[in-house]
């Protein structure tokens, strides 16, 4: 008979190795230092800019400022683990460090897709309902609704985590990711709790309700644009969202049958959109990147 060996009884998880030798896990591990120290000096730069810059608290500013911080998360999340195993040349991960690494992972995703939802409702209202900007999207509408994207996301990362590491373990402890992610983990149970279906009904349903909110929200605004009487008007308004719909699409569907296309999609999924945010937000912003090259944080404002 098989037998069935209970989540505890395993205290540590076997990562995917990126590479067969050495020096291609070196070259890992250089490739993923230059993401971190990229993502680390983008994300800190865009931290530092809003805080500071007085004229750029505006809720497009607060929730950009928001969605670096969860860009961070995702990046501190997964990446030195990786980088760690590279450079040793090990694939091991605890029990309680894998366990943790989905917690905050999907904590940090969550409300990241969370925080674009906010933002394609601060596009709509801006360019569909201008002259209600100030009020639909007050300071304390803003607070609220970003507690309520870090809350969600911490809700559906404790309902996922809890229902992913009570599963039973049948098949080892190996997983085909270089880091902790729940379809992996999944694959090593034969269990089909009604847990296990519930969790899976749960994130459905909220992954398919911020869809539908976004696109329903573009059908908006492009109805909206393409009213606008003077192309310059056009091009202008259709400028300010492209940056959103940039990021967007740079999520990927979570689940691929083949497995290194799995991989690959798996790395942009929780490498790529954190990296890239700020470059996509930055390039597109003048307001930004004119903060950064003329008003740096001083307390000259206060003297």
């Amino acid at each position: 008979a098989r037998q069935v060996s209970n989540s505890s009884s395993i205290n540590h998880f076997l990562l995917l190795a990126l590479a067969d030798t050495q020096q291609l896990q070196l070259l890992h591990f250089c490739l993923f230092l230059g993401i971190s120290l990229a993502a680390l000096l983008g994300k800190g730069l865009i931290i530092s800019t809003v805080a500071c810059g007085h004229h750029l608290h505006t809720p497009m500013f607060f929730f950009l400022l928001n969605l670096a911080l969860s860009d961070l998360g995702c990046i501190c999340t997964t990446l030195p683990k990786a980088m760690h195993n590279c450079l040793w040349d090990t694939r091991n991960i605890s029990y309680s460090g894998c366990a943790a690494q989905v917690f905050f992972f999907l904590f940090f995703i969550e409300t990241e897709y969370s925080l674009l939802t906010i933002m394609c409702y601060d596009r709509y209202v801006s360019i569909c309902k201008p002259l209600h900007y100030g009020t639909l999207l007050g300071s304390r509408t803003c607070a609220h609704m970003a507690a309520a994207a870090w809350a969600s996301g911490f809700l559906y990362s404790l309902v996922h985590t809890a229902n992913t590491f009570s599963l039973p373990l049948c098949q080892g402890s190996a997983l085909d990711q270089f880091y902790c992610e729940v379809p992996q983990i999944l694959k090593l149970s034969f269990s089909h709790t009604y847990l296990r279906e519930l969790g899976l009904l749960f994130s459905a349903c909220l992954v398919f309700g911020c869809f539908v909110f976004i696109i329903f929200s573009y059908v908006q605004i492009f109805r909206a644009v393409l009213r606008i009487p003077s192309e310059q008007g056009r091009h202008k308004a259709f400028f300010t969202c492209l940056p959103h719909l940039a990021v967007v699409s740079l999520f990927p569907p979570p689940s691929i049958s083949s497995p290194s296309l799995d991989l690959v999609l798996s790395v942009l999924y929780s490498v790529v959109p954190p990296a890239l945010n700020r470059l996509i937000y930055s390039l597109r912003n003048q307001e930004l990147t004119a903060a950064w090259c003329l008003q740096p944080c001083t307390a000259s404002s206060t003297a």
